[in-house]
Parts: C-alpha cells; sequence; structure tokens
C-alpha cells in the first residue's frame, strides 16, 4: 500500500486544526502545530509534502513561515489560509513563496482537497519532468559508445543482455575508457530508464563525508549537520546509483555497502532507523580490486557480491582500428560546438594520431581533438593543430599500416583494412585481429570499400 502524502496544519486555534485533521487524515498523515516555532521544529526533523498555515499566528505569521519553509532542502507544497482576505495578501503570500491560497470565510473541506492534489500532482510532473531532462541532457546509450572492434562489438553484446536485468555491475579498465558511458548505457537500456541515474565519484570525498554523501544523515549527527540531509541511495530510489572509483572506500562503507547489496537496507548517519531502497547498483574502479583483496585492502565478499557481471573495458592502444571513427565523431562534436567549419584530417594528422600511444584513452583522444578544432585554420585538422605531445607521438604497429598522403579519415580505414589483408596473405581472421576489427565489421568494409576480391 502507498504511503500517504504528509501534511502539516499549522493554526493557533485549536478547533480549527483538530477540525481540519479530522476532515483530512484519512487521505493524508496528519501532524499539527499551534505556532511557528512548533511548526519549524517539525520541518526540521520530518520531510513533508504539503503544509497548511495560518496567517495570524503567535509571535510570527504565516507568510514569514512559509518563507522559511521554503529555504529547507526539500520544501513542502505550501498553502496560505487566512480570514483576512484581499488581493494584496494573494499576491504578498505568492511572493513569499505560497504555491496557493484560500479564505478561511469560505473554505470547504472538498475546496481544500481538491487544491492539495492539485498542488500534489504539478510537484509530482515537475519532479518527474527535472528527472527526464537531466537523462536527456546526458550521454546515455550505446549510441554515444563509438567503436567497431571486435572487443567493442562483445562490451556492447554484453551491456545489452545484463541492462534488463537486476544484476550488479562492475565496469574495469584504466582511466579514460569510458566506464561511465558504460554505465549510463546499463541504465538506459533497463527498465529503470525513467528513473534517477545518480552518480557518487568516491575517491574525491574523505570517508566521513562519503558516508553522509551516500547514506544520509540526522540533524545534530555530526558538527554542522544542522537539517536532515538524504543520501544518495534514497535520491536514486527506483533507479540506478553509480559509484565510481569503488577501489578508494574505506572499511567502514565496504560494510555498510556489503550490507545493501545483501539485504537492500542501511540507516543514516546518526539514526538507528532502518531504511531500504530498491537501487541497482553499478560500480566502476580503474584499479585491480583482486590485487586489494589480497593486500587486505578490500573486503573479498564485497568484491565477489560487486562482481556479478564484469565489464572490462581495453586501453585505446589495443582498439587502434577505433581511432579514425572516434576522431571523427569528436571532430562533428567539437566542430558544432565552436560554429568550426572543419570536416576532416589531413594525411600527417591522422598519421599523428594512429602513431600515438594514448595513455588518456579516449578522454585523452577527445581532449586533443577539441584542442585541434579549436585551434584549426581551414576545413580540416592539419598536423599543427594537434597538442604537442601528439605530434611527438609514441611507436605503435598499426600507424605501420598508413602510408603518409592526402588521405580522408575514409581513405585512412580503407588503407588500413588493405595492408593488413596484404601483410596477412589475404587472411580475413587474422587481418581483422591485427587491426582490431571484428569479423563481421570487416566484412561489411571489404564491401563498402570494393576490396572482396583482394
Amino acid at each position: 500500500m502507498a504511503e500517504k502524502p504528509t501534511l502539516l496544519i499549522v493554526d493557533d486555534e485549536k478547533p480549527t486544526r483538530e477540525g481540519l485533521r479530522a476532515a483530512l487524515e484519512e487521505r493524508y498523515d496528519v501532524y499539527i502545530a499551534e505556532d511557528a516555532k512548533a511548526a519549524m521544529d517539525l520541518l526540521e526533523s520530518e520531510n513533508f509534502d504539503v503544509m497548511l498555515t495560518d496567517f495570524r499566528l503567535p509571535n510570527e505569521d504565516g507568510m514569514k513561515l512559509i518563507a522559511r519553509a521554503k529555504s529547507l532542502s526539500k520544501p513542502p507544497i505550501c498553502i496560505l489560509m487566512t480570514a483576512y482576505g484581499s488581493e494584496e495578501l494573494a499576491v504578498d503570500a505568492m511572493k513569499h513563496g505560497a504555491d496557493d491560497y484560500i479564505a478561511k470565510g469560505r473554505l470547504q473541506i472538498d475546496e481544500l482537497e481538491m487544491r492539495i492534489a492539485r498542488a500534489l500532482k504539478q510537484q509530482n510532473l515537475e519532479v518527474e519532468n527535472v528527472s527526464l531532462r537531466k537523462q536527456l541532457d546526458a550521454k546515455f546509450g550505446l549510441e554515444n559508445i563509438v567503436g567497431q572492434s571486435a572487443v567493442m562489438t562483445e562490451i556492447f553484446e554484453i551491456v545489452q543482455q545484463v541492462a534488463p536485468t537486476r544484476a550488479t555491475v562492475l565496469v574495469t579498465g584504466e582511466s579514460g575508457t569510458g566506464k561511465e558511458l558504460i554505465a549510463k548505457a546499463v541504465h538506459q537500456l533497463s527498465p529503470r530508464a525513467k528513473m534517477p541515474f545518480v552518480t557518487v565519484h568516491c575517491a574525491a570525498l574523505a570517508p566521513t563525508l562519503l558516508e553522509s554523501e551516500l547514506f544520509g544523515h540526522e540533524r545534530g549527527a555530526f558538527t554542522g549537520a544542522h537539517e536532515r540531509r538524504i543520501g544518495r541511495f534514497e535520491l536514486a530510489q527506483g533507479g540506478t546509483l553509480f559509484l565510481d572509483e569503488i577501489g578508494e572506500i574505506d572499511q567502514t562503507i565496504q560494510v555498510k555497502l556489503l550490507r545493501f547489496l545483501g539485504e537492500r537496507t542501511f540507516e543514516r548517519v546518526g539514526s538507528n532507523k532502518t531504511l531500504s531502497a530498491d537501487v541497482r547498483l553499478v560500480a566502476a574502479t580503474n584499479k585491480n580490486l583482486e590485487e586489494l583483496v589480497k593486500a587486505g585492502k578490500f573486503r573479498e565478499d564485497l568484491f565477489f557480491r560487486l562482481r556479478v557481471v564484469e565489464i572490462e573495458l581495453p586501453p585505446l592502444r589495443e582498439r587502434m582500428g577505433d581511432i579514425p571513427l572516434l576522431a571523427q565523431n569528436f571532430l562533428r562534436e567539437f566542430a558544432k560546438e565552436n560554429g568550426k567549419a572543419v570536416n576532416d584530417f589531413t594525411a600527417d594528422a591522422l598519421e599523428a594520431l594512429m602513431n600515438f600511444s594514448w595513455p588518456g584513452n579516449v578522454r585523452e583522444l577527445r581532449t586533443a581533438i577539441e584542442h585541434a578544432v579549436v585551434l584549426s585554420r581551414g576545413d580540416r585538422i592539419s598536423l599543427r593543430d594537434l597538442p604537442n605531445s601528439v605530434r611527438g607521438g609514441n611507436s605503435v604497429s598499426a600507424a605501420k599500416l598508413l602510408q603518409t598522403k592526402d588521405l580522408t579519415v575514409k581513405d585512412a580505414e580503407k588503407q588500413l583494412i588493405q595492408r593488413a589483408l596484404k601483410e596477412t596473405d589475404g587472411n580475413r581472421t587474422r587481418a581483422a585481429q591485427k587491426i582490431g576489427m571484428s569479423r563481421r565489421t570487416f566484412h561489411r568494409k571489404l564491401h563498402e570499400y570494393h576490396l572482396e576480391g583482394f
């Protein structure tokens, strides 16, 4: 059974507040307060969906109370009641943050219930729209993960298989390989896609702060905890929680995570009340968790709980065949973003990209292309537009497959395939492996570039 919305009634006249409680408690979880101080004490200790307050209160009027209530991290819908109705008062109430205004003299319970229900519906729509906008603004889905190499094709298949399930996923790989994109794809392709995707970068927070960030805290739980805070597990309710750099968390939080994965329950810091959350966990790390387990720095039982399905992302140097495709994709993105008419690469620029070992992986390639687009002088990226580090290059074998001539990205890809076929005496399987391309993609490219009879 769904929980009732919580309603706080603030009125200094006992018959009024008790009468309203009796009339509304069937549909709402009703609390009452006789003045602004008692109301604020309740507002700071509980989350309310709606506050219905009288204008005339002892010591502080209802509009000031509304202004204070609206300053909370999770403010309630505020409806002001008064026996002193006027248009000026209604306008003033709205300025102080009131969501609605009703005159006591003509107050009908049916009308009041209708206004509360309407306000709650509007608030729910706004919350849903914010969540959807965040999802649309972010780069979700496999269409944003570029790659046609055999290893990336296999990863795409794993993501599509695991996404519809409830399984916990561990994404591993060097920094810059795109672990968060994979996590977002798992979320977007799952039944949770319309619910929140919440990210926590574990290495960015001290252990005590991380614990509060994940699980929330109660007012007074520690110095500076002036009000209750909802943690990321609660914020991710119904959706996915992505824990980046999971290898950085300390033993205390490891124990709490282990319990959540086993029981789906937790407590806020400073509270003994057990809460539950329907949240899917996806974690990522650039560290070797097995080595951390052997060193006693990471719990073995948590490691196995996290690694129900592991998706290991390869470094860019192990999928060199994807570089022309990635480079072209980033080129289009940054040319549009910066209003530049650049649309291709010169031969020496492509050779430099293929000749670099990319220690920072896809993230470094993306930054290099952005740099080049910003500094470009013509309609093609030239060698001088690339960062100095890339122009120097660190030799890798894929670069040796390219000839230095005036060629486009498609020319470079065709040339890679031709050279790979020559060096493997026409063995298509070995040629595809040589440039890190799946057999299916390799055969499609043979047809596209009219190389079937090669």
